[in-house]
């Protein structure tokens, strides 16, 4: 820990909050501004009331008229102001004042910070219930370069007063766990919930950059949000980098594909394509407007009971490489999905799912915790302008395509299905490679890791050199050799 973070062991237990802003207080060095809006003075508000705040807070702004907002921070493109983008600006405008207004002369070993958030709560009519950005930009050695921490919350609890309260413990938190836990990223995730139920707030998206986080990959901190029953769905696009799912999903028609990739392979990218070129010949389906989503569920990403990290990363580094959004859920159920996409958009939804899938959607096991079972789950799932596109399976032994005239599932269910199908919410893939039907990535997988020549032909073009240039899925290359 740098010498101008004190170690008090006293501190070292679950501390209250107020102990927590004491703490930061106390410490001689940490000086900065608080810069809240939308959602009152309340971070701030412990520092105050913890005492010793004089040594601590530099400055504290709350600039609520719109107008005087933007006199201060500048004027967003899209004249929003929760958003990312202006946290970003209220965060390095006030750094910046700081560092003009107090010389590093006269305080060499003070280690400058900003908090900010801008925050909406719940409205009158409790129809939304709040989101915000929330972060800090700070020094853990004056001699070295800003570290920066940016989060997006959103509320579940349904008084505004309470959400403020809320707002009030986790800005504490992340300021503590900056300063004190920055040196073990995943422990300073679970000490943003110190004395929060998760049942309270959602993180559904966090960024760490900084000379303190160059060895952090966001990715990975997106899915121990997931693990860590922070949010139920994280997000990041073809770039790799974590994206606010709300960004790219509001008000578009949304096709999704759920699957393990691992890896990707030609009939992935097949079933992609084709169905993709069927959603956009769906009315009211414009391309410019429509948002392309492979999904991965945590169930897929545990091996053994535990979360294989280093899978999830090869998986998530070959879908981005070919330009795709991925999404990690907690969805096991379909209907779940549709529920999320459903947070951010009432336009048109599909799903492309291969034959297994949809037998698995018409069993009845996965649907016995609802009190109104499986038709409570179709009732959810089917409720919206949805359609799947249906991939067909060709049987190895017989030869024989299995698509959504001749597939069986449970007797019972024979009539639920007809239901679905002959109105016209479940729709075959007709221009599907039939070349291609004997691919499966198990298989691939299993000729990587033995060593097996030929899976190269059997993955998207590209896609094979990646596995051998970042050896991934267990590749080593004095055991086998690429073939394309």
């Amino acid at each position: 820990m740098p010498k101008y973070i004190s170690g008090d062991k006293k501190f070292e237990d679950v501390p209250s909050i107020r102990n927590k802003a004491l703490r930061i207080n106390l410490n001689e060095n940490i000086y900065g501004t608080f810069a809240e809006i939308g959602a009152g003075q309340e971070t701030v508000r412990n520092f105050f009331r913890a005492g010793g705040a004089s040594g601590t807070i530099a400055k504290t702004v709350s600039a609520y008229d719109k107008d005087f907002s933007d006199a201060i921070y500048g004027i967003e493109n899209d004249r929003r102001y929760v958003t990312e983008s202006r946290l970003k600006k209220m965060l390095h405008h006030e750094s910046n004042l700081i560092e003009e207004r107090i010389k590093r002369e006269k305080h060499p070993n003070k280690l400058f910070f900003t908090y900010a958030n801008t925050v909406s709560t719940i409205d009158f009519a409790k129809k939304y219930k709040g989101h915000g950005w929330v972060g800090i930009r700070y020094q853990v050695d004056p001699n070295e370069e800003y570290n920066e921490i940016t989060l997006h919350i959103r509320f579940h609890e349904n008084d505004a007063i309470l959400q403020q309260k809320t707002l009030g413990i986790l800005g504490v938190n992340l300021i503590y766990s900056a300063y004190y836990k920055f040196d073990a990223p995943n422990k300073l995730l679970r000490y943003l919930y110190d004395h929060i139920d998760k049942d309270k707030l959602e993180i559904d998206t966090i960024n760490f950059s900084g000379p303190r986080f160059e060895n952090i990959d966001n990715r990975l901190m997106s899915l121990q949000l997931i693990k860590n029953g922070m949010t139920d769905a994280v997000m990041f696009g073809p770039d790799g980098r974590n994206i606010l799912p709300a960004k790219i999903l509001y008000k578009k028609n949304i096709l999704a594909f759920r699957g393990s990739f691992r890896p990707v392979t030609k009939v992935n990218i097949d079933m992609y394509e084709k169905s993709y070129k069927m959603f956009l010949s769906e009315n009211r389906v414009d391309e410019d407007r429509t948002e392309v989503i492979f999904e991965i569920t945590l169930s897929n990403l545990r091996a053994e009971g535990e979360i294989d990290e280093e899978d999830f990363m090869h998986r998530a580094k070959l879908l981005c490489s070919l330009g795709h959004s991925v999404m990690i859920s907690n969805f096991q159920e379909y209907y779940k999905v549709v529920e999320y996409f459903s947070r951010y958009t009432k336009m048109r939804l599909g799903l492309a799912m291969g034959v297994n899938n949809l037998i698995d959607i018409f069993d009845e096991q996965y649907y016995r915790h609802l009190s109104g079972g499986i038709l409570e789950a179709f009732g959810k799932l089917f409720f919206k302008d949805l359609k799947v596109y249906l991939y067909p399976m060709k049987n190895p032994e017989t030869g024989k395509y299995t698509n959504s005239e001749n597939l069986k599932v449970h007797p019972r269910m024979k009539e639920l299905y007809k239901f679905f199908k002959y109105n016209g919410k479940v729709v075959d893939i007709v221009d599907y490679n039939p070349e291609i039907l004997n691919i499966f990535s198990r298989k691939v997988l299993s000729m990587i890791e033995n060593g097996e020549k030929g899976w190269g032909d059997m993955l998207p073009k590209g896609v094979s050199e990646i596995i051998r240039d970042k050896k991934l899925f267990g590749y080593r290359e004095n055991k086998t050799k690429i073939e394309g």
